[in-house]
């Protein structure tokens, strides 16, 4: 039966998309912000930049449980930061997330509308 099943592979990253640029003033930054604001959660992020993995596989790469490693890894999920990018079946048969990290991103200070929109490009173009 497990046979019938996923369980291991790569898993496609092609579609992360365009480096984003955030402002310390919009209103979606002070999630992003908050949702990095724990060692742990800034740690499984780090893991995900060198490769996409389960909950599991974080938690045991960060030295916590796997309950705590879930809580952050939705936190980072709902501020665009990380995303469940496949699906892994372990060999009881459950389904697993497959977590990878989102488009690189900046968080700027500063600058009024007409620098900003300069700004973002010149950074978009330099993280591409």
């Amino acid at each position: 039966m497990s046979g019938l099943r996923p369980s291991d592979g790569a898993v496609d990253t092609s579609a992360e998309a365009d480096p984003r640029v955030h402002w310390l003033d919009d209103d979606g930054t002070a999630q992003l912000l908050g949702s990095l604001s724990c060692d742990t959660a800034r740690d499984l992020l780090s893991c995900l930049q060198e490769s996409p993995a389960t909950a599991t596989e974080l938690s045991k790469r960060v030295d916590t449980s796997v309950q705590n490693a879930r809580h952050h890894l939705g936190n980072l999920v709902d501020a665009d930061l990380v995303r469940v990018a496949d699906t892994r079946y372990s060999e009881k048969g459950r389904e697993m997330k497959v977590y990878a990290a989102a488009a690189p991103f900046v968080v700027c200070v500063g600058g009024d509308a007409d620098d900003r929109e300069a700004v973002a490009e010149v950074i978009s173009a330099f993280l591409e």
